[in-house]
């Protein structure tokens, strides 16, 4: 029988007390279930609380409304929902059936995030590491150009040779490589097992530049003992019932060059040498120009390297279907220089013998064409053999002629009477009376000779080399015109030849020359007759270039062509002899000294020869002063009135007593003449 009385089933606030005071009788606290019943009851009444509605009335949430309006007699305002962080964590609180499907979408959302890092943008990265550790590259070395003399006789060249390296990763039987090489380049078998059996290269180089014919005997055996091997091992797998291994040595070979000085020590300063130098990041070993022409035209020379690219895979076997890059390397340009080898043969063993009988410490020579500026020789002792340089002598790898200064003593009394004539002071005839000796500030200054008073011309003063007279004829000029005239003779600054070490980088002055307000009266005499002044021996050779030249000095050079451009280089010249109606003279002067004076022993017969000799004291670097009864003794000189402009300076160094050079240049001199057929006119 149905009690009308009964409250209504849905009555969800009498329920939720009863539950509560259930909960309460049985010693639970009311506060742990009672999130989850709250909840629970929010759900099955939509969300608006217990109102009491059966669930007939859920479906009409608007009348509902308006009858818990009607019921309470006002409106309840709604809570505000929760945002950020706060309302995502309450949602989860909330939506627990949704929690798991939340979590599995982040899950995905950061593997597929990880998944496009690593296969997209990093990607190309990781291929270009494991494609870097499976390649090879090997660099291709150019051919270094070839030098030549004026005549196109070989200087310096690259000759083919052969690199002989491993890849130990081929090697199948590491003493049967090593034995191989140790047969054909020397030593034994356990000297090569290391590089053999190295783990961490492909490419373990045994001997770089090898001569062909021994990479040829190095691949021929190889072969020869690679198939005997094989042929054994293909028999014993048989007898075994097994497969037969591959034999292999490992060995390869890179076609590459050598440098080679045909010519020995003949030119050698001149060419000059190479060294190997080494780029550890590359595995690369490569010529540079250490001294001569090499090291002053090593970017021409050098040419640009390439390289080969060879992908090898896991085992470091080669993959033929791999990456393989190849870019060829760029030859260096050959380069022609003006030495003629024949006529520095003959300047080398003049210049040799002639110290060698002067007891000389060393000597200079060089032999250039006044009218060019090309330097058809130069030499320096001790001589150097790029060829061969197992023993190197200190010095040896300079060309002192164009490196070193020094004292030129009575050779630089030209200058003086060079400006005395331009200025029109004096005449080759002028006389002069010239005392024994003079002083100033204290010094004595006499001739190198002693000798009473005497009355000498211009022309005697030069051929007998007076100290005294050049000093007083000087001084009648004014030593201020001496300053001015050194300068413009360019004998103040570098000739510009194209040698490395001639004087200091970031200027052009070259030499010993005080500013002329701070010359002392001694100091003036001493420069007219070239004391206290120093100068190299090429900067003499050009300005006696000039004289013979119409008064215009030329570049001293070596190079006069690049053959694979076709390119001439062009030199400058400078007019430094304004007044050139005084260079017959001077050169009258100059060949009265070889028919009259100082210089008789460098006279060939039917030449005029023109020179100036020097007999010069030698500053005392430690002690001051000047040493006793050893000079640096000189010649420079030309043949006046004939069909050539060659200019020679010959120089021998710390020479005790007296002595002279001038049979050295008369030999060259003579070479020459014969060599290039020099007619007298």
């Amino acid at each position: 029988m149905q009690n009308r009385n009964r409250p209504p089933r849905n009555d969800g606030g009498a329920r939720d007390a009863q539950r509560r005071a259930n909960n309460s009788r049985s010693g639970r606290s009311s506060g742990q279930h009672a999130s989850r019943t709250d909840a629970r009851s929010a759900y099955r009444s939509g969300r608006h609380g217990a109102s009491g509605r059966s669930r007939s009335h859920v479906a009409r949430p608007e009348r509902d409304a308006r009858a818990s309006r009607s019921r309470n007699g006002a409106s309840r305002q709604p809570a505000q929902p929760k945002t950020g962080v706060a309302g995502f964590l309450a949602f989860l609180n909330a939506e627990r059936a949704f929690a798991p499907l939340v979590l599995f979408a982040l899950v995905v959302v950061v593997f597929f995030g990880k998944l496009v890092w690593l296969q997209v943008i990093k990607a190309p990265e990781f291929t270009e590491q494991a494609q870097a550790q499976r390649t090879s590259k090997i660099v291709l070395e150019p051919r270094r150009g070839t030098i030549y003399d004026r005549n196109g006789v070989v200087l310096a060249t690259s000759v083919d040779a052969t690199t002989i390296y491993v890849n130990p990763a081929e090697v199948s039987d590491p003493n049967l490589t090593a034995g191989i090489l140790a047969q054909v380049l020397g030593g034994e078998a356990k000297d090569y097992l290391e590089k053999v059996t190295a783990s961490d290269t492909y490419y373990s180089i045994i001997k770089r530049k090898a001569d062909t014919s021994v990479g040829d005997e190095v691949r021929q055996l190889a072969s020869e003992r690679v198939e005997e091997a094989q042929n054994k091992e293909t028999a014993d797998a048989k007898a075994a019932g097994r497969e037969a291994e591959t034999i292999a040595s490992g060995i390869h070979y890179v076609s590459e060059s050598r440098r080679e000085y045909p010519n020995a020590q003949v030119g050698g300063q001149v060419v000059g040498a190479c060294s190997i130098g080494v780029d550890s990041d590359t595995n690369r070993e490569y010529y540079y120009g250490i001294c001569g022409l090499e090291a002053e035209y090593n970017d021409v020379l050098s040419g640009t390297p390439g390289y080969m690219e060879q992908e090898y895979g896991q085992t470091g076997q080669l993959i033929p279907s791999g990456t393989h890059e190849k870019v060829d390397a760029i030859d260096g340009q050959d380069i022609v220089v003006s030495i003629d080898i024949e006529l520095q043969r003959q300047v080398e063993d003049s210049l040799t013998s002639g110290c060698k009988g002067l007891n000389a410490t060393g000597g200079s020579a060089v032999l250039m064409d006044g009218s060019t500026g090309e330097i058809y020789a130069a030499a320096s002792l001790p001589l150097f053999n790029p060829a061969d340089r197992s023993e190197v002598k200190e010095g040896a790898m300079q060309l002192k002629c164009v490196t070193d200064l020094f004292e030129p003593g009575s050779i630089f009394k030209s200058v003086s009477a060079m400006a005395i004539l331009e200025t029109g002071t004096l005449t080759p005839d002028s006389e002069l009376f010239c005392p024994a000796s003079i002083t100033a500030d204290g010094y004595t200054i006499s001739d190198a000779h002693e000798r009473g008073d005497a009355a000498f011309t211009l022309r005697q003063i030069l051929d007998q080399s007076s100290n005294v007279g050049i000093s007083l004829a000087t001084e009648k000029m004014g030593f201020e015109e001496l300053y001015n005239h050194i300068v413009r003779y360019n004998l103040h600054s570098d000739t510009g030849v194209d040698y490395p070490g001639e004087g200091e980088e970031g200027t052009d002055v070259l030499g010993m020359l005080a500013p002329y307000d701070q010359w002392s009266a001694v100091q003036a005499y001493n420069v007219s007759f070239g004391q206290g002044v120093s100068v190299t021996p090429l900067q003499m050779t050009r300005f006696y270039g000039a004289i013979v030249n119409n008064g215009v000095e030329c570049v001293p050079h070596f190079l006069i062509g690049k053959p694979q451009s076709g390119t001439t280089p062009t030199y400058d010249t400078t007019q430094v002899i304004d007044n050139t109606d005084a260079l017959a003279d001077m050169q009258s002067m100059l060949k009265t000294v070889v028919t009259d004076g100082t210089g008789k022993k460098a006279a060939i017969d039917g030449f005029n020869v023109a020179g100036k000799t020097s007999t010069a004291e030698i500053y005392d670097e430690e002690n001051g002063g000047y040493r006793k009864n050893v000079y640096n003794l000189a010649f420079t000189g030309f043949l006046a009135d004939s069909s050539s402009k060659l200019v020679c300076f010959v120089g021998a160094n710390e020479v005790p007593g007296d002595g002279v050079v001038t049979p050295i240049f008369k030999d060259i001199m003579t070479a020459a003449i014969d060599r290039f057929g020099i007619t007298s006119e």
